[in-house]
């Protein structure tokens, strides 16, 4: 008898007799049964998978599909690591300004605030302007007399007035001479830079009719009492100057210069003394300090002169 799990193993194409015949052929070619055509059986249980097949060639490259419809956004991923700091490069360009924005709207308005704390007092505020003159109040009691003012300006000359008469002559007077008392003296070139401690050797004579000024003790003698101005320019030059008005051997009048080096200055004094008959006057230098100087171009130079002698 045929079974059917056998039958079911044929593939689709062939009809039942064919199988049949195929079947009694494998098994007993020389006992053939002929079978009729029976019922159609009711399904068969499912038979085991088959071995697998030969694989088959490749197919041709078929046609590419149509774009299929986007899908929806996924989630947003976890975020990465910090990437490593970039470059640094020079600042760019400014940009140009940007438009004006529009002007926003205005808040709504606050509660009144307190009184604050008083502030610094200000400075006063100019004058105003003058007013009106007011209405003359009565008079007042005297005031104290004050003090006397300022001498005024003097005022225009008067017309001149009539000529008076002519007194009479008077007695004739006599004849007294006027004294006279002057010098002005210099320093020659080679008598420069005088030692210190004693009167300097004044040997340029610019004035001297009265010789009242000694040319050997350099010094000046008081013949006529009364008051002598006295003055000395004295030209420095190379060293630093000391010098001194000696009257009597006392130093009444002092002054210094300062200086080194080639520079040329001037130190100079004047004082007005009152001397007795028999008074001297004479110049010194003092400590070393003997930069007087005197060139082709340059002087020092001591003077003297009455300027009014005593009452006889």
């Amino acid at each position: 008898m045929l079974c059917v799990r056998n039958l079911l193993c044929c593939t689709c194409n062939h009809t039942l007799e064919t199988v049949i015949s195929q079947y009694n052929t494998e098994k007993s070619p020389t006992s053939l049964v002929p079978y009729l055509a029976g019922d159609v059986g009711s399904k068969g249980e499912k038979g085991q998978i088959g071995l697998q097949g030969v694989k088959g060639n490749s197919g041709e490259k078929g046609e590419p599909g149509q774009n299929g419809t986007a899908g929806e956004k996924g989630e947003p991923g976890k975020e990465g690591p910090a990437g490593p700091p970039g470059v640094a490069v020079e600042q760019g360009p400014k940009g140009d300004k940007g438009d004006k924005g529009e002007c926003g709207t205005f808040g709504e308005r606050g509660q009144k605030g307190g009184m604050g704390p008083v502030g610094v007092r200000g400075d006063p505020g100019p004058p105003g302007s003058q007013g009106e003159p007011g209405v003359s109040g009565p008079q007042g009691p005297q005031g104290i007399r004050g003090m006397p003012g300022s001498k005024g300006d003097r005022g225009y000359p008067g017309m001149r007035g009539e000529r008076g008469v002519r007194g009479i002559k008077g007695a004739k007077g006599s004849g007294v001479p006027q004294k006279r008392s002057a010098f002005s003296v210099g320093i020659s070139p080679r008598k420069s830079f005088p030692p210190s401690g004693f009167p300097i050797r004044f040997d340029k004579v610019f004035y001297n009719e009265e010789n009242h000024f000694n040319a050997t003790s350099n010094s000046f003698t008081c013949v006529h009492a009364g008051v002598y101005v006295f003055s000395f320019h004295i030209t420095v030059r190379n060293q630093p100057l000391r010098a001194t008005l000696v009257v009597n051997g006392s130093r009444r009048v002092r002054t210094r210069d300062s200086l080194y080096g080639q520079d040329i200055d001037q130190a100079s004094t004047l004082v007005v003394l009152r001397l007795a008959v028999g008074d001297q006057v004479w110049m010194e230098t003092l400590r070393d300090w003997n930069g007087a100087y005197a060139s082709s171009e340059d002087d020092s130079i001591f003077s003297g002169f009455l300027l009014y002698s005593d009452k006889a």
